[in-house]
């Protein structure tokens, strides 16, 4: 807190400004800073107007982004929804408080549980969670997460998720699952923690223990509604499995007013029980893998029907069937898309070129081996055939060359491949361009369809959000225990939530941007200590804001941030 002090020095009066805090529970003085006697004040500010001026030296606080999520946390009552389910043991701050805290930041600054306390002090949010710096220890924080068990965190998800459906009325008609995973930092030999497991990594991490998590999200502003932290090693439909019986449940709270809904998944989430169980429950849009359902690919394009031009501007037709998949019958659209076509030629064609090198270098090797120029271990038939089976590795790849490997003399391997265009041109024909569709919305037209699946990507919007390294990040973890990192799964997605819900509201406003534009034009409004004076009697102090930018000032106007800075 900012105050004016006089002293008395040689008979005249000196102006300072104190600046106080909380330092080991009592209130110090951490900062002073000279103003001068109040001539010179009133001089600086001019005389006989009310002026005012920033104070040299004062600290400036991080205030736009904090103060926007702060006003949200609170309209949804989210402290008191957490406390109801984890009411808080002893003195000091609430299980609810801290973990509306560790959502805020890591919406926009991901620190450390140790670091909370130092970012804290750089906020103006000591004006309103009245916190004090030993409250919001790592220790307080850790000792907090472990009053939150995970049947509380369903609970309280539960019934946020059904609230913000409401309030913000979102179009639940669609939504939209996915999994990932993310790398953590948890030790190899940290037996405590069972989630973090070695797996095939999303980010290329394959040397680190990684984190799957589960999203099902809206299409309005990818608002999550549900979320499931699972072993790293899980594949997506042993995930899926698992959250099926929690997706149905949500369904019921997100049916009301509702006359159905319809997830949207891809073909990694594909088994007959899952599809036969969440198809029970919810309408569903999924994709087939296409060497699964070859008499598909066959049709022929003249069958094909061009979709709505208006929507799909770029050439995209469909082929509409009816057709048994997972023990059920559904309608089946076989899409092709000159876009999807052309990209997916251009990356086979890249690859193509790249295996016709490194098999050229290979055989080169074996050449210098035949003339004995080459040291070190003979190659055999095995070890090359091996090799090329690497080269060759990714998808059409092994399809698309014609190998043969044969002893010749000396017992030193011969290497001949040929590329097959008559494959590739097959390749082409039958699946570049095209994708399965399967649904159980009979009713539905070919566009709402193809534009139903393709909404997928609000879902991997999400996922890319969280990996982002500067706002919204579940990265780094800090966190090396089963329990602590599924509290920690849970306080990011209340950081997506707040975010995407109050991307949702300045957009309704008329100010349409990302999360990370919004938070980072936020950021940039903080609040300054003027020095008002008339020119006579006391200067006073008053927290204001930082000059805005013209973004910056539509956004604090919609969202009226005014009413958090003392008049």
């Amino acid at each position: 807190m900012a105050s004016l002090t006089k002293k008395r020095i040689n008979g005249r009066i000196y102006w300072y400004l104190r600046e106080t805090a909380w330092v080991d529970g009592k209130s110090k003085v951490v900062k002073t800073v000279y103003l001068g006697s109040a001539e010179q004040i009133a001089a600086a500010l001019g005389k006989g107007t009310t002026s005012m001026q920033v104070v040299p030296g004062a600290p400036v606080f991080e205030f736009g982004a904090v103060a926007a999520l702060y006003d949200l946390s609170e309209r949804l009552g989210l402290v008191d929804l957490i406390d109801r389910h984890v009411p808080k043991r002893g003195s000091g701050p609430s299980v609810g408080t801290l973990l509306v805290l560790a959502a805020i930041n890591r919406a926009v600054a991901a620190s450390s549980k140790a670091g909370i306390a130092r970012w804290f002090e750089r906020t103006s949010l000591g004006r309103w969670m009245k916190l004090k710096p030993n409250q919001i220890t790592s220790q307080r924080f850790w000792d907090n997460m472990d009053r939150v068990p995970e049947e509380a965190m369903i609970t309280i998800e539960r019934e946020l998720a059904e609230k913000v459906v409401a309030d913000y009325d979102l179009d639940v008609r669609c939504l939209f699952y996915d999994a990932t995973n993310f790398f953590s930092f948890v030790d190899t030999f940290n037996t405590r923690s069972t989630l973090p497991q070695r797996g095939k990594s999303k980010e290329g991490r394959g040397s680190l223990r990684i984190l799957g998590l589960a999203l099902m999200v809206t299409g309005d502003f990818e608002i999550p509604l549900f979320h499931y932290l699972y072993q790293g090693n899980h594949n997506d439909p042993t995930s899926v499995r698992s959250v099926v019986h929690e997706l149905i449940d949500r369904y019921r709270l997100l049916a009301r007013g509702a006359e159905d809904l319809t997830i949207v998944f891809d073909k990694g989430n594909n088994t007959d029980d899952t599809i036969q169980a969440i198809s029970a429950a919810y309408h569903v849009v999924g994709s087939l893998v296409q060497t699964h359902h070859p008499d598909l690919l066959d049709v022929s394009r003249s069958k094909f029907r061009r979709l709505d031009r208006d929507r799909f501007p770029h050439t995209v037709t469909a082929y509409r069937t009816t057709k048994e998949v997972f023990g059920r019958s559904f309608t089946v659209l076989v899409t092709y898309n000159e876009n999807l076509f052309d990209a997916q030629a251009r990356t086979i064609e890249r690859e193509i070129i790249k295996r016709q090198q490194q098999l050229q270098a290979y055989q080169y090797s074996l050449e210098k081996w035949q003339r004995g120029k080459r040291p070190g271990r003979r190659p055999t038939v095995g070890s090359v055939e091996k090799a090329v089976n690497g080269i060759l590795r990714g998808q059409h790849m092994k399809g698309l060359f014609t190998v043969t490997v044969r002893a010749a003399k000396a017992g030193i391997p011969v290497l001949r491949y040929r590329f097959d265009q008559t494959a590739y041109k097959r390749l082409q024909r039958r699946r570049l361009g095209k994708t399965l569709l399967f649904t159980d919305n009979a009713h539905w037209s070919d566009e709402e369809i193809v534009s139903a699946y393709r909404g997928q990507h609000h879902v991997e919007n999400a996922f890319r959000q969280m990996k982002d390294v500067d706002y919204v990040s579940f990265r780094p973890t800090h966190h090396w225990t089963d329990q602590k990192l599924k509290v920690h799964a849970f306080t990011c997605v209340l950081a997506l939530m707040l975010c995407s819900l109050l991307r949702c509201e300045i957009d309704r406003k008329g100010i349409h941007l990302s999360v990370d534009r919004m938070l980072e034009t936020l950021g940039t409004i903080r609040e300054v200590q003027v020095v008002l004076s008339s020119g006579r009697g006391r200067p006073r102090v008053r927290p204001t804001h930082s000059k805005l930018e013209p973004l910056a000032e539509d956004i604090f106007a919609a969202l009226d941030l005014g009413r958090y800075l003392p008049t």
